[in-house]
């Protein structure tokens, strides 16, 4: 394999350098320009996006090969790389199909307002953070936003596999089904590819708060800053606040105060506080009667859609949607407690962050349900819950649930058909009623623990 490898590395080298001499000499000769003889475009293709989507994978192909030349993928991480080449090289191809971008234009629109000292657009919903750091790429057109924020999200992607396979992993799963678990989430995945088609920030999100979980102990200055900037990227992460402070950190809080205040103050140096007194006005505008869609699966849209058709009064839907919220994170808190108290995800471990772990799967729940628009692309933020759950299933019943929810959450395409398209609102619900039925089971389910201890038996420690 050693020998193959560096025969492989050595034609990967040659050829590299050889499409690098041509486009060097095509550019001295005759300029970008040049180009055009040597390109043509495709129907319903972005020409950057493709060029980066093929560099991408071949860049991957070269470090696929480096690592097999120097030994560097062996037992005992196997199973992890043969899952993230599988991810990336699938996506790389996904991504290079799509010509229309969704949310982008959003972010584009608002960062053009920062730039021109305008007001924040009311399509933007998201504190000023993100459009601030777009707002340096507005000289040089939409199309470059475009690229350097799929970039990102190429590069977030990547970083997702890992940091969700080191999460797994702290939750007691072992290394290979760890990596078999993330692989086939990421596989077949549709909030995923919603949130790559919009070129959405839910992988930044995900990825800053699992950073400060598994930070939390170890480098605390940098856990209180990645949480920091998810809640600056979208407010709503200050839901998963409470199980932090249950640890009584104050460093870590002190030092997520401190970071909150330094990032606003990137916004607030260049703009003043408008930016954020227009990210409050547009999202108390949420609150207003407004055209609901059937694939916002948020109390909102469900019920307010429900009785619209009943004629009910609106500010009784909006009485009505509140007591639904409420009474769900009422139980969202019991559970929490609960889940502190019987240690049902981590038992007690050699650090203190036991309790934060044990504490915080319900309040990712929460996090989802509680907002005013839930669109299919935030299940990506359900998928530590949804897969820690797998630890806990112990009888045929409860995995039929799980299928289900897992099915209506992760499987189900887009579609607007009231009410069928509401279904993805039962997923999170069920997942919850899953975690308080299995909260008193002293042990792993059996599955869990047979195939947790079964695929890893070879690998050596």
């Amino acid at each position: 394999m050693t020998r193959a490898a560096r025969i492989g590395i050595f034609v990967w080298i040659s050829i590299t350098g050889l499409i690098v001499a041509v486009a060097g000499w095509t550019y001295c000769r005759h300029g970008l320009e040049g180009f055009d003889y040597f390109i043509q475009d495709s129907p319903y293709t972005l020409q950057s996006i493709t060029l980066l989507s093929v560099a991408i994978t071949w860049l991957l192909a070269g470090f696929l090969l480096w690592q097999l030349q120097g030994g560097r993928i062996e037992t005992g991480n196997s199973w992890t790389w043969a899952g993230f080449y599988s991810v990336a090289f699938l996506y790389m191809n996904v991504l290079r199909e799509r010509f229309r971008y969704g949310d982008i234009s959003y972010y584009t629109d608002a960062a053009r307002s920062l730039y021109l000292n305008q007001p924040l657009p009311d399509t933007y919903l998201y504190p000023p953070l993100w459009a601030n750091l777009l707002e340096f790429l507005v000289p040089y057109g939409d199309e470059t936003i475009l690229v350097a924020a799929w970039l990102m999200n190429v590069a977030s992607l990547f970083l997702f596999y890992f940091l969700l396979h080191l999460t797994l992993e702290r939750y007691n799963f072992s290394k290979r089904l760890a990596a078999l678990v993330t692989t086939a989430f990421m596989l077949v995945n549709m909030p995923l590819l919603r949130s790559l088609f919009y070129v959405q920030v839910n992988f930044h999100l995900i990825n800053l708060v699992l950073l400060s979980l598994l930070w939390f102990t170890s480098r605390t200055y940098l856990s209180a800053l990645a949480m920091a900037a998810a809640i600056h990227l979208k407010s709503s992460p200050v839901v998963l606040v409470p199980a932090f402070l249950l640890n009584r950190r104050w460093k870590w809080t002190s030092l997520l105060a401190v970071n909150l205040v330094l990032l606003a103050s990137l916004t607030i140096l260049t703009h003043g506080p408008d930016p954020f007194l227009d990210f409050i006005r547009n999202f108390s505008n949420l609150n207003a009667p407004r055209i609901l869609s059937f694939h916002d699966s948020s109390f909102d849209s469900v019920l307010g859609t429900t009785l619209s058709f009943f004629k009910v009064d609106y500010s009784v839907v909006q009485i009505v949607v509140m007591l639904a919220k409420l009474l769900t994170a009422i139980a969202v808190l019991i559970l929490m407690i609960r889940s502190i108290r019987h240690k049902p995800f981590l038992g007690v471990q050699a650090d203190q962050s036991d309790l934060l772990f044990n504490a915080i799967p319900s309040l990712f729940i929460l996090m989802v349900i509680a907002s005013p628009l839930v669109w299919e692309h935030h299940g990506i933020m359900l998928s530590l819950p949804f897969l820690i759950m797998l630890k806990r299933l112990q009888y045929p019943s409860e995995w039929i649930w799980f299928g289900t929810a897992y099915f209506l959450q992760f499987f189900l395409p887009t579609f607007d058909f009231y009410p069928w398209s509401y279904a993805r609102f039962a997923a999170p619900l069920i997942l919850l009623g899953l975690m308080w039925k299995t909260m008193d089971q002293l042990e792993d389910g059996t599955w869990f623990t047979r195939i947790n201890n079964s695929v890893d038996q070879k690998v050596p420690a």
